[in-house]
């Protein structure tokens, strides 16, 4: 029995002919002087089953081999890529893009419906000025955010790599370098990406890279409007040094009313206010994660209320932010104490003798031992006795010795003060002031034939000592002038030039 052939086979009509294929920039490669081979009716579509033009060729080094999958009807249909089956606008597969837009195009699938629908779609295209793709897609309205959210700019030339050696994962390839496949381990062999098949990539149907992309896309952040309707200002970051406030009221403004645009260069930020909260929304809403200026991406966020910045100052109070202190420095001086009635003014606290350093009260005066006599108090450590280790030197009182040492340095053999002296503290030291001149004491009690001034028996022991030399003080103004009587002899002469036969002077003349 006869098998009956397609009408492909006998109508020679049908079948394509091109000079160049229809090809994405990442299947064509960075190579701007590429070689491709070309075969006429080389191979059926894997769409349509008709046969067509093939071209073969290498994108660029170490990539492997790619031809042409589908005829150039069934990718003009699509407006998709020859070889990758990827849309030629976005680079994202008919899956993604169809829902993004929500198109229903059916294509019929068995053969008859097939021809049928393919003749049609070549006679529209054909009318056309080859600009605008066929069929649904180009009655479709404008590309939607997501299209623009997930769309790759750029080529993915990491797509044209050679596959993985089958006989290295083996472990018997033994071309070494030279094996034109990859020499690397294999993904796992149950990731669905692994299973790809042309015919659900051209018809949008259960596309293992379109579920990726989509579940991509619903983890993507959104940006929501803040619950404060008075909230009208939008941050605009990553702004660089060429864009300035002119680029963004070129496309802030078609959203809306603008009441002010104020650029902060050395941020490099800038906040764009809008005159009703609409515009502001629809700004963010079809600006948000696809603001290019001038060929920057800008970062697009809702501002803030005064309240929330109110609220963010708190923990500082002055900045907003909260810093660790720094190890080594001093801490802060405590605050005054609450009974201060001059306030923060007095700040050395100098009118409060509670805060001045008190001295500790001193032992009593012991009586000099019997070998100092009665002279002058003893000043210092006991005799034999040196002072501590470290203990500093004892400092006088400020504002002379206290009364009750005054009254224990008096000293009853020193004889009473002359008239105008009275009430005078003695200096430090013990020692009185000078008396006037001219004025004598009296001898002391046992220089005298009884006792003093008639009181007690006389005195009739051992010689007074002197006290030492370290305990005097200097001796009295009267006590210096030479005694009374002739003149000291004069010295004899030690230098010739202190003769005074020598100084021209003539003694015969005297």
């Amino acid at each position: 029995m006869a098998v009956s052939k397609g009408a492909n086979t006998y109508n020679r009509q049908n079948w394509e002919d091109a000079e160049f294929p229809i090809l994405c920039q990442t299947c064509l490669g960075d190579n701007p002087y590429i070689r491709m081979t070309k075969e006429k009716y080389g191979r059926e579509c894997k769409i349509c089953a008709r046969p067509f033009t093939i071209f073969r060729w290498c994108p660029g080094a170490r990539m492997r081999f790619k031809k042409t999958e589908i005829c150039q009807t069934c990718s003009k249909i699509k407006n998709i890529c020859q070889t990758c089956l990827l849309d030629l606008e976005y680079g994202l597969p008919v899956q993604v893009r169809d829902q993004a837009l929500k198109l229903r195009d059916e294509m019929p699938k068995s053969d008859v419906n097939r021809e049928y629908y393919t003749q049609n779609a070549e006679k529209d295209i054909a009318l056309g000025d080859g600009t605008q793709p066929g069929g649904a897609l180009g009655k479709a309205q404008a590309p939607s955010d997501l299209l623009l959210k997930l769309a790759r700019t750029t080529p993915y030339y990491k797509r044209n790599r050679p596959h993985i050696c089958s006989f290295w994962v083996k472990g018997e390839c033994k071309r070494g370098e030279e094996c034109p496949y990859r020499h690397e381990k294999p993904n796992d062999p149950d990731d669905p990406l692994a299973d790809q098949n042309v015919k659900d990539r051209f018809y949008g149907t259960s596309d293992p890279v379109a579920e990726k992309l989509m579940r991509r896309a619903a983890a993507m952040p959104k940006l929501e409007a803040p619950e404060d309707k008075t909230i009208t200002t939008l941050y605009v970051g990553g702004l660089g040094d060429r864009i300035k406030e002119s680029d963004l009221k070129d496309h802030f403004y078609q959203f809306g009313e603008l009441r002010s645009i104020s650029v902060i260069p050395k941020q490099q930020c800038a906040f764009v206010t809008f005159a009703a909260r609409e515009g502001a929304e629809a700004a963010a809403e079809q600006s948000f994660q696809k603001l290019i200026i001038r060929g920057r991406r800008l970062n697009l966020k809702w501002g803030k209320s005064f309240a929330q910045q109110d609220e963010k100052k708190a923990p500082g109070e002055e900045g907003g932010l909260e810093f660790n202190p720094v190890p080594g420095l001093p801490g802060a001086l405590p605050p005054p104490p609450a009974g201060d009635s001059q306030g923060s003014s007095n700040f050395f606290n100098l009118s409060q003798q509670s805060h001045l350093p008190q001295h500790p009260p001193q032992p009593p005066h012991q009586p000099p031992p019997p070998h100092m006599g009665g002279g002058m108090p003893h000043q210092g450590p006991p005799m034999g006795r040196p002072p501590p280790m470290g203990a500093p030197p004892p400092r006088p009182p400020i504002g002379g010795p206290p009364r009750h040492l005054m009254m224990q340095n008096y000293n009853p053999n020193y004889p009473p003060p002359p008239p105008g002296m009275h009430g005078m503290a003695p200096p430090l030291g013990g020692r009185p002031p000078p008396p006037p001149r001219g004025h004598r004491f009296p001898p002391p009690p046992h220089m005298m034939g009884g006792g003093f001034r008639g009181r007690g028996p006389p005195f009739h022991g051992p010689p007074h000592n002197p006290p030492p030399p370290f305990a005097r003080g200097p001796p009295p103004r009267h006590m210096n002038r030479p005694p009374p009587g002739p003149p000291p002899p004069r010295m004899a002469v030690h230098y010739p030039s202190q003769d005074p036969q020598r100084m021209g002077t003539d003694q015969k003349d005297e």
